[in-house]
């Protein structure tokens, strides 16, 4: 699955330990994402955003928050001047779902434009 067809996508409700990803999975749709990591408990994407100021910075939470209200799956936001860090993680499946990866991908739509 490429980059733009993740993007594409929209979420949908994932419940259920049927929905995480495995490894395998996980690293692929990784390998999609420039600059996503995984988190170091292996329960979350992440990526941290650099921004030339923080009304850049608070531009970008806004735009991801209204991306997020809309696909109903949100992230955890940590930002200060100049950077906003990302997490997102699927809490209904314990884990990483695809969810995740098409909202990174969102994001970084979102900056492409």
């Amino acid at each position: 699955m490429s980059y733009a067809d993740l993007a594409s996508q929209h979420c949908i409700p994932r419940k259920g330990k049927e929905h995480a990803l495995d490894a395998a999975q996980i690293h692929g749709l990784l390998a999609q994402l420039p600059g996503w990591t995984l988190a170091a408990d292996g329960q979350a994407i992440v990526k941290d955003f650099k921004f030339a100021n923080f009304h850049h910075t608070l531009g970008f939470i806004n735009a991801v928050g209204f991306m997020a209200n809309h696909e109903d799956h949100h992230p955890d936001v940590e930002a200060g001047y100049g950077h906003c860090q990302l997490l997102w993680s699927t809490h209904d499946v314990g884990g990483l779902s695809l969810n995740d990866f098409i909202c990174a991908a969102r994001v970084e739509a979102l900056l492409a434009r």
